[in-house]
């Protein structure tokens, strides 16, 4: 089998049931999904470094597995007739994520300057490209019939990474840089 196959010379790709512009909204979001991908790729290079993130080493492969099941369902021109593969399951285990990550950093209270760590830095790259994702996924559903839980989990993949991020640095005993001309804009979970 050959790599290339001339067929996209002319300007268009492939999708499940039929063929599209190479610049059609369904392209550029499974395009910027698959980005985000190749950026994981790199943000579990620095996970496998260290084995106090072997757990996150294991869930950013996991992650990229379901991005690539976010990128099937959006790239059917015709949905309603397929099952998707991301449902709301899979948003639900994000949050599980998050909340066990966020347990292990310390309180936020201020905005904070992406980086500290090589991981938690490449985390915080995912997570702006993620929610670029989003956005283009969102301009998909705008135009087109596609799966809206792939909107909510890349909206919640974002998070993950942000979580994922400041516990990087936390078990690096790296401190995150908060924003100096912030304000307190978090609040501390609690009464009231």
């Amino acid at each position: 089998m050959k790599l290339y196959t001339r067929t996209g010379d002319g300007g268009m790709t492939g999708m499940i049931g039929g063929r599209v512009r190479k610049d059609d909204a369904r392209v550029e979001a499974c395009g910027t999904i698959d980005e985000l991908n190749s950026l994981i790729g790199l943000a579990l290079a620095c996970a496998r470094e260290d084995d106090k993130n072997r757990d996150l080493a294991e869930r950013l492969t996991e992650i990229q597995h379901e991005l690539f099941d976010c990128g099937s369902d959006i790239s059917r021109l015709a949905p309603g007739a397929a099952s998707f593969r991301v449902t709301a399951s899979r948003v639900a285990a994000l949050e599980a994520d998050i909340d066990r990550l966020q347990a292990e950093a310390p309180p936020i209270r201020r905005f904070i300057l992406p980086g500290g760590t090589p991981l938690a830095a490449w985390l915080h790259v995912c997570r702006t490209v993620c929610r670029r994702a989003e956005r283009r996924v969102v301009a998909l559903a705008g135009r087109a019939e596609t799966n809206t839980d792939v909107v909510r989990y890349l909206n919640r993949l974002s998070d993950f990474f942000f979580a994922a991020a400041r516990c990087a640095n936390a078990r690096a005993g790296v401190s995150d840089t908060e924003y100096a001309r912030g304000t307190d804009v978090f609040r501390t979970e609690g009464p009231g």
